[in-house]
């Protein structure tokens, strides 16, 4: 199994301010909502611990704090990323139509004008992405969409809740992107959230992203039977081309 290697972390310049632990929690965390992590790697505290130039206990702190919040899953030979069934998704997709709605509503009505301008960058890198079909550049333009619009929340809790909902199924639903009629789901669904953040139109982004959801829940299940077929065409494909024997 991989390893998550020294080579893949740079040594955090702290401020007087921020712990050791709490750094380490943040980077790690972000690269898992990039998906920078391989879902087959393996997090080991001693080599976290050595890669950020650091003691072994703040590393320990920083994967199990990602361990209790559901981004890793604590082995005998280290951390991992979980591994989700379909029933899983499911049912992170349930819960997130339920919450979701009600928060992008809030967000419309609290958005600042820093918060509008971030906005507008974010949709700007949506769009350049679907124009240029880089995929890369679109999962970065979505999370920094939706952390925008989380961020405008006034209830923590419920923000913090939904990003880590999210953030679980991330890299499972990502891998979904590289399938065109599911980029274009998530690209219209930006497109329609903005407007609605723009106008400050609290029942339209409740609708809209009410709509959004069920449309993306359709996409990746769509997306996910599309792969299976293709994976089961070409186990078909590849034992007719063996030799036959009499």
């Amino acid at each position: 199994m991989a390893r998550a290697t020294a080579k893949r972390f740079a040594p955090l310049r702290l401020s007087k301010q921020d712990s050791l632990s709490e750094r380490i929690y943040l980077d790690l965390r972000g690269r898992l909502q990039r998906c920078e992590i391989e879902p087959d790697g393996r997090l080991v505290d001693l080599e976290i611990a050595n890669s950020y130039g650091t003691s072994r206990m703040p590393a320990r702190e920083a994967l199990l704090r990602l361990a209790n919040e559901g981004y890793l899953v604590g082995t005998t030979r280290g951390f991992v990323t979980p591994k989700l069934s379909l029933a899983d998704i499911r049912d992170i997709f349930e819960v997130r139509k339920l919450l979701e709605p009600r928060a992008a509503a809030n967000a419309a009505r609290d958005l600042t004008d820093r918060g509008r301008s971030e906005l507008s960058r974010a949709i700007a890198e949506a769009r350049a992405a679907m124009r240029d079909d880089d995929v890369d550049r679109l999962i970065l333009a979505n999370i920094a969409f939706r952390g925008c619009w989380l961020g405008a929340l006034s209830n923590e809790r419920l923000a913090n809740t939904l990003a880590r909902f999210v953030d679980h199924v991330q890299t499972v639903r990502l891998g979904t992107l590289h399938d065109h009629p599911t980029r274009t789901v998530v690209a219209n669904g930006l497109e329609s959230l903005y407007d609605s953040f723009m106008r400050r139109d609290s029942v339209a982004a409740h609708d809209r992203m009410s709509a959004f959801m069920t449309a993306a829940e359709q996409a990746f299940f769509a997306a996910h039977k599309a792969e299976i077929e293709r994976e089961k065409t070409s186990r078909a494909a590849s034992r007719a081309s063996l030799p036959q024997t009499a």
